[in-house]
């Protein structure tokens, strides 16, 4: 057994998640300071790295930042913060610039300009991208730079398992478990929590395995606030075979003339059928389009819809499309002439810890960034590539607001977590996860209604009695989504991401 007597570590900043935000905040910090980065899993595996779409800003002439602002206010139904939707996406151009000097190479038209394509919900195309791979080109730009900087430290397959606090309730640092299963006490100054999305407490997602939704538990028990929980995204084409989703299908495809179809009889492309959903048809809001699929393949009892874009020609699909045609290609679909199985799946978190623009959150010391933070830019439901543009946006700020703090020693640092459970049994482990998954999938998914919510959450209570002893993994993952179902059960109408059959939407709610 690991010792309990291992040397505690110091650093100046602690940041935990090594994905977009995470980054951003390292290397926008003086170089003065000591910076330790911890990934849960290897470095590269974080939702960032596996974006496709692109990082929306605006940069063309002939938008304006107003037709941003409304389009993502329109986006998330009524309930985005009109404040920090205008800072963060007031910042889009700068923000871009700094990737680019931070080596990042944008797609570009022949004469130079950055080329920028449209996605569902934006009035204008705006997406600055690296063909349907930004994500990774992004991740590995940064990822290289932080490793170049002697001052910041990289330490892979070392999830923090519990925040630390003060006789103050200053956040102290965390808790780590190394790679070699050692535990150790990591204290810092100040604490960053970049740990992205939960969409594995989902039976079907898009998000790596690490995407617990550690970083919103770990908050909760420090005593932070957490909010707008019950807004889960669906992205409403991921690829399906066999009852599988096997990756993302970008939306800058429908942004690009994708249509969607019911299968016909021959399995070719049947009826459009978003024209009878919304007159956005393809190019509706997220929410809209994954729930008009859902409600298609209910009707029509599919496994999945078919999205087309064989109209256009296979070299242009290669040049603007090369993960998705290696993707399917993969799977025996060649894009170019036959149309994708799709179908919606869990995304992208709208909530989480609240923070502000500068990432401080209700604890000092403890800030949040990136899509593990709920700062009111997204609403009841995302934007189309807002959030890899609110990492770096999220990410200066923070970086900006550290470096005003003095350093500070901790004293009479506490735990945030007893656990007074006995062990669990690990072989059962993945069981344990995929019943909660499916509780969820089932019962906390696209659509929801009272009687689903109430199931999901007496089986979470019971849950919660018998696996007091659960590793930290689950154990973070009983907790979110316990906070998940009653902040769904607390709103009374239907709004964004969150459809309760049970309740009105928002609209006929007011009125």
């Amino acid at each position: 057994m690991p010792s309990i007597n291992t040397p505690d570590m110091t650093t100046d900043v602690l940041i935990i998640g090594a994905g977009l935000a995470g980054l951003t905040v390292a290397l926008s910090l003086p170089e003065h300071l000591r910076i330790t980065i911890l990934s849960k899993g290897p470095l590269h595996e974080c939702a960032s790295a596996w974006a496709q779409g692109g990082i929306a800003a605006v940069l063309d002439e002939n938008d304006e930042l107003e037709a941003h602002v409304q389009d993502t206010l329109v986006a998330g139904a009524g309930l985005c913060d009109e404040t920090a939707v205008r800072r963060i996406l007031a910042q889009g151009p700068q923000a871009i610039a700094w990737l680019q000097e931070h080596g990042v190479h944008f797609d570009t038209e022949a004469e130079g300009r950055l080329h920028l394509t449209r996605e569902g919900g934006h009035s204008a195309r705006r997406i600055a991208h690296v063909a349907d791979h930004t994500g990774q080109a992004v991740h590995q730009s940064l990822l290289q730079a932080c490793a170049s900087r002697r001052h910041i430290t990289l330490q892979a397959c070392s999830p923090a398992t519990e925040l630390l606090l003060d006789g103050q309730r200053r956040c102290a640092g965390a808790s780590v478990r190394h790679a070699d299963g050692r535990p150790q006490r990591l204290l810092a100054s100040h604490t960053v929590l970049a740990t992205g999305g939960m969409g594995q407490i989902y039976a079907s997602t898009t998000n790596p395995g690490s995407a617990t939704g550690d970083g919103i538990a770990l908050a909760w028990r420090a005593g932070c606030l957490v909010r707008d929980l019950e807004f889960m995204q669906f992205h409403p084409t991921a690829l399906h075979i066999a009852g599988q989703a096997l990756g993302l299908v970008s939306e800058a495809l429908r942004g690009e003339g994708a249509t969607l179809h019911l299968p016909g009889a021959d399995g070719k492309p049947g009826e459009r059928f978003m024209l009878r959903h919304d007159e956005r048809a393809e190019l509706a809001p997220r929410d809209i389009v994954a729930r008009a699929i859902d409600s298609e393949m209910r009707a029509h009892q599919l496994p999945h819809v078919l999205l087309d874009i064989s109209h256009r020609s296979r070299d242009w699909l290669e040049q603007h499309f090369p993960g998705v045609m290696a993707l399917c290609a993969a799977h025996g679909i060649d894009i170019a002439s036959q149309a994708i199985p799709v179908a919606p799946c869990a995304h992208y978190a709208c909530g989480g810890v609240q923070a502000n623009t500068d990432g401080s959150t209700g604890v000092a010391g403890l800030y949040a960034v990136g899509e593990v933070a709920r700062t009111g830019l997204h609403g009841a439901n995302r934007l189309a590539s807002n959030s890899l543009l609110e990492c770096v946006v999220m990410g200066r700020a923070t970086a900006l607001r550290i470096a005003t703090q003095p350093l500070l020693k901790h004293s009479s640092i506490h735990s945030t977590y007893r656990n007074q459970g006995k062990g669990l049994n690990h072989k059962t482990l993945p069981e344990m996860q995929e019943a909660l998954q499916r509780l969820m999938q089932t019962h906390v998914g696209i659509v929801r209604s009272n009687h689903s919510l109430i199931a999901a959450a007496k089986q979470l209570v019971l849950w919660r009695a018998q696996w007091r002893g659960a590793d930290t993994a689950l154990r973070n993952q009983l907790t979110l989504c316990s906070l998940m179902v009653d902040a769904a059960l607390q709103r009374h109408n239907s709004v964004g991401a969150h459809c309760n059959l049970d309740w009105p939407p928002l609209e006929a709610a007011i009125a």
